[in-house]
């Protein structure tokens, strides 16, 4: 990061780049731009971890409690075999998140008119927007301020990047899923 990249007060994060990443064909301000490029993503992630953790502890519950019902929140309904593939929870931990989520208010189970073994959780929407929507709407409306500083083509551009990221990272997770070792066994 350049100094004029810097805000005062925020400490300067120096990102790691092995050379063999690096393509012998890209020229020093390729690279430089690549390595700007990942430093950025990495930068974003890792605060938007910190600002759901803080955004959880303020709600009052925990940052996987707090995912599920964002993810619950594109469709307002899901089972729990649903927001568990949406997860990659088991669906044995998604019946606690999906039980704190109950107690708390933000969601409700009803069985399916047309198949009774199967149970619909719903969010309730007006608990989500007294309670939820209040910690991210500054960052909302930050966002929207800042997309209308950009034409649609540019949009186009910035939608189209964060669903190739969607898809990355969904890959990259459904690999690290893959590869977990198993459990130990309880006494080992």
């Amino acid at each position: 990061m350049s100094e004029q990249d810097a805000r005062p007060g925020e400490p300067e994060w120096e990102v790691p780049w092995p050379e063999q990443a690096r393509p012998s064909s890209w020229s020093p301000e390729r690279a430089q731009l690549a390595m700007a490029f990942v430093g950025a993503v990495r930068k974003t992630g890792s605060l938007m971890q910190l600002m759901s953790q803080a955004a959880a502890d303020r709600i009052g519950i925990n940052t996987t409690d707090l995912n599920c019902l964002n993810i619950l929140s594109f469709s307002g309904e899901m089972t729990a075999g649903e927001l568990a593939r949406a997860t990659g929870l088991t669906t044995a931990s998604i019946t606690g998140v999906v039980d704190r989520l109950e107690h708390a208010g933000f969601v409700r189970r009803e069985r399916d008119a047309q198949d009774r073994r199967r149970v619909v959780i719903h969010l309730d929407t007006d608990r989500a927007m007294k309670t939820v929507a209040p910690v991210f709407g500054p960052m909302m409306g930050n966002w929207q301020r800042m997309a209308a500083r950009y034409s649609d083509d540019e949009l186009r551009l910035i939608v189209g990047f964060y669903s190739q990221m969607e898809e990355i990272i969904r890959d990259h997770l459904a690999r690290l899923r893959e590869q977990l070792p198993p459990a130990e066994s309880p006494g080992s």
